[in-house]
Order: C-alpha cells, then sequence, then structure tokens
C-alpha cells in the first residue's frame, strides 16, 4: 500500500478511529491493532512476503529470550550469529544471489571456464533491507546488554511490523520503539497536528516535486546519450531533488503518521543540501542508516581509532557496505566507493566535525565562505547521484564524460513537456526557500510559531500546490526496490 494512494487515504482514517476509540482502553488491544494493520498494509502488495516478517519476528524474539538466560559466552554467540544469518541469509538470497551467481560465472568466463550455474526468478521483497537491519538492531543491544529482551511478543512484533516505517524506514532502534510499544499512550492534539503538518509536507515533496522532477530526469537517464553535458548535468539535478524529496517526503510521512498514534520515529533527514561537506551531508542523509553503520559496523571496527591505514580501511568499510545495502549493482558500490573518497579527506585531516551546528543559524543569508562551502558540496553530490542513477557503468562514464567536457558550456535542451519543466523549477525553488527559512526546524512546514493566520494560509497555499502541479498516478517510492 502506497502513502500516496487512495487505498492508504482510506485505511489510515479507519485505523486511527479504531486505534483511539475502539481499543484505547487497553494496550496491548491497541498494539494487536497496530499488528493487524500492519500485516494489512504490508500484504496488500503481496500477502506471501508476510510469512517473512514472520519468520524475522519469531526468530528474533526466542533468540533475544536466550541471550537474556543464557552466561555462556560461547552460546550467546551462536545466538547472536543465529539471528544475523537468518536476517542477512533472508536479505542475501533473496537480493544479492543472482548479482553474486552472475559476476561469479563471468569471472570465470573471462579465463575461459564455462559455468552453467542457473540464477533465481525471484521478487524482492519490499522493505526487507528495513526490516531486516531493525531486528537485527534488537538482538545486538541485547546481547551487547543495552536492552532487556521483552517477553511481549505482541509488542515486539508491532515493533518489527510497524506500518508507517515498514519499508522504506526511518529504520528504528529497538532501544527507542519497543519502550513506547509497553507504554501507555495518550491522544495528544499538538503532536496530531504536527504530524499533520508533516503528512502534508512530505506529500507535496513526493507527489509535487519528486514525481514531476521523475519525468525529465527518467528522459535523460534513459537516452544519455542523446544529450549534451549541460543537458545531462541537468538531469542529474532533477535526480537530485527526485531522490531527496521521493526519499524524505516518505519519512516524513511516516514519522507525521507514527505521530498520530502517539509514537516518536527517529529524525531520518536534517536539509542535507544545505551541508558544507561531504562529512556534514553524512550526518544529515538518511539518519537513520547512516548511524546504524556507524555503531554496528563502523565502531565496532574500531572507528576512527588507531592508525591510518585502519582509518582508511574502516572509511572504505563503511561506505561500499552503505552502497551495497542500496542494490546488487556496481554502480551502487562506485557510489559509495566516491563517497568514501570524498570524506576520507576531511577524516584524515580532522575536519570532519567542523560544521555540527545549522549553517548560518540566527542569520538571514549565508556569509561568502558558507555558501561557497555548500555550492561545492551540493554539486559533488549531484555528481555522486550520477553513479546511483544510471543504468549501468557504460552510461554512468557517458553522462561523466560529456558532463566534464566543453558541451558542459552549452545552454541546455529544453525538455518536454516544457510548461512542466518551467514550472517544476519554480517549485523546486519553492522548496529551497521554504527548507531554507526552517533549517533549523525538525522538518520544512514546522510553523507552529507563527500565529494562526499565516498558518493556514501556508497549509492552503502547500495544499493548493498539491492539488494543482501533484501527480496521482500512485507512483512507488524510490526506495522501495532498496
Amino acid at each position: 500500500m502506497l502513502f500516496n494512494s487512495i487505498d492508504f487515504a482510506i485505511f489510515l482514517p479507519i485505523v486511527f478511529v479504531a486505534y483511539w476509540f475502539l481499543t484505547n482502553k487497553s494496550l496491548r488491544s491497541q498494539n494487536l491493532l497496530i499488528v493487524a494493520a500492519s500485516y494489512l498494509f504490508y500484504g496488500w502488495w503481496d500477502w506471501t512476503f508476510l510469512l517473512l516478517i514472520l519468520l524475522s519476528t519469531v526468530v528474533d524474539f526466542t533468540i533475544g529470550l536466550k541471550l537474556k538466560k543464557e552466561k555462556s559466552p560461547l552460546y550467546r554467540r551462536v545466538y547472536l550469529w543465529t539471528s544475523i544469518a537468518v536476517n542477512l541469509g533472508l536479505l542475501g538470497v533473496f537480493k544479492y544471489y543472482n548479482f553474486f551467481i552472475d559476476n561469479f560465472i563471468q569471472a570465470f568466463t573471462l579465463i575461459g571456464v564455462e559455468f552453467s550455474v542457473s540464477s533465481l526468478d525471484l521478487i524482492l521483497p519490499v522493505g526487507i533491507s528495513f526490516y531486516s537491519f531493525q531486528t537485527l538492531s534488537y538482538t545486538i543491544d541485547v546481547y551487547n546488554k543495552k536492552l532487556n529482551p521483552t517477553t511481549d511478543f505482541v509488542s515486539f512484533a508491532a515493533f518489527v511490523s510497524f506500518f508507517p516505517q515498514l519499508v522504506a524506514g526511518p529504520i528504528e532502534r529497538a532501544t527507542n520503539l519497543i519502550p513506547q510499544f509497553l507504554s501507555n499512550r495518550k491522544f495528544s492534539y499538538p503532536e496530531a497536528s504536527s504530524g499533520m503538518r508533516q503528512i502534508l509536507w512530505g506529500l507535496f515533496k513526493k507527489v509535487v516535486i519528486a514525481d514531476n522532477c521523475a519525468l525529465f530526469a527518467n528522459q535523460i537517464f534513459d537516452n544519455p546519450e542523446l544529450y549534451d553535458g549541460s543537458t545531462l548535468f541537468l538531469g542529474a539535478l532533477f535526480f537530485t531533488f527526485q531522490i531527496y524529496c521521493d526519499f524524505s517526503g516518505y519519512s516524513d510521512i511516516a514519522i507525521g503518521t507514527a505521530r498520530l498514534f502517539g509514537f516518536n520515529l527517529m529524525k531520518n533527514f536534517a536539509f542535507p543540501y544545505f551541508s558544507r561537506d561531504i562529512a556534514e551531508f553524512w550526518r544529515r542523509w538518511h539518519i537513520s542508516l547512516s548511524t546504524w553503520f556507524r555503531d554496528y559496523v563502523y565502531i565496532p571496527l574500531g572507528g576512527s581509532q588507531g592508525s591510518k591505514s585502519k582509518k582508511i580501511r574502516n572509511i572504505f568499510i563503511i561506505f561500499l557496505v552503505s552502497g551495497f545495502w542500496h542494490g546488487a549493482s556496481w554502480n551502487f558500490i562506485l557510489w559509495g566507493a566516491l563517497n568514501a573518497f570524498l570524506f576520507l579527506p576531511l577524516l584524515l585531516m580532522k575536519q570532519n566535525r567542523n560544521n555540527i551546528e545549522v549553517v548560518a543559524l540566527n542569520r538571514v543569508l549565508p556569509n561568502y565562505r558558507e555558501f561557497f562551502q555548500i555550492l561545492v558540496t551540493f554539486s559533488l553530490v549531484v555528481i555522486a547521484w550520477i553513479f546511483f542513477r544510471a543504468k549501468d557503468l557504460n552510461d554512468t562514464f557517458l553522462i561523466i564524460n560529456n558532463i566534464f567536457s566543453s558541451s558542459f558550456f552549452t545552454i541546455p535542451s529544453i525538455l518536454t513537456p516544457k510548461i512542466k519543466m518551467i514550472y517544476t523549477l519554480g517549485l523546486i525553488c519553492f522548496l529551497i526557500i521554504v527548507e531554507w527559512i526552517h533549517r533549523d526546524k525538525e522538518f520544512g512546514l514546522e510553523i507552529r510559531h507563527y500565529s494562526k493566520p499565516i498558518r493556514w494560509i501556508v497549509y492552503t497555499a502547500v495544499l493548493l500546490l498539491i492539488i494543482t502541479f501533484g501527480y496521482f498516478g500512485e507512483s512507488e517510492f524510490i526506495y522501495f526496490q532498496f
């Protein structure tokens, strides 16, 4: 079920009413309702893959209890690695099996050895990369004694399958979300109204910005050989805003929806395109995944401690794994490697934490130095997204070569439909202005500090933009494929 669908527009109010008016007297009933609603939400796509969620839930719930009782370090490690093997095993089969088989065959073909290993005709279950990491956070934290395992299976099942963030995050930590399922919740009008504002802004970013940008990004990336460098860069710009508004729009809707039910999910985006260096960008982009890799991979490897060679190794491991998490493709691996190269100089010069505070805090505009830093960082991010979006490596290097050629200095081609291209660029400018003004807030439409008349004027304007310029073809979110 898609957030930008009629189905969800019907589903959400029904669940909301049942949750606060029919099951509000019993915490267990509320959690059971969330589990049922979440399974319905996911099963709307394909019921058969609910078995994978159920398997992950049962395995990690059981292992959590075993880890609590077991005193032997050896057996505790066995339980932990069982959880890792089950979750990453399922992820590996569905997401990476064919990639490894194909590359295995190609590698041996190059040396004259023929293999006939068959690939599997598998459909990638939506959200498997997200809920697998979410349940792993539970068993790892229980193993490290940062969290006591829950004995309430319903609450744990609700944690694993919570429908607002089930298929594309944020990837929640068990230490944050499970206690919320174990605590009584009361309806809060301020929180609910804040949630509705965030949902509204998320819908604007998805159906107005992302889906309109997709039209032009697809034109260019589907046939890159037809365009000169300036037009290819324009296509990369369109994709840059498409992926940001598509993914952060999903996160806004997820966080806002969770708030309607009394839950607080972690912030997943913090206006990353206003970053002054790549390190700041990665602190602000897909925060739940970046911090997951930091806490469960990077720090256990030694983090930024130790020799220079270990620091370099750890940075490349974390970025390559992050790239591979996004998909079984060499493009994603190279995208991760490129970001590692961009990040590494900041780490080695100990400048990776220079820009912690919000840029130009308490000022209307950035100074010249900040503006230049933002522009350079944004340009590097745009180039990096080409590796992410291009169909294959041949297209990637074709686009890069043309951008870094004399044709970059030509006037970009006008894409069709012309009127839509013009107003899409105008809507992107509107997005940038709104998010710049509120860059120190939780999300772009967090305007509760304004007077009531101004707030309603803004809400009405955003709603009219959605109605007038939004795409309502129920397009999927980009990160569903990951």
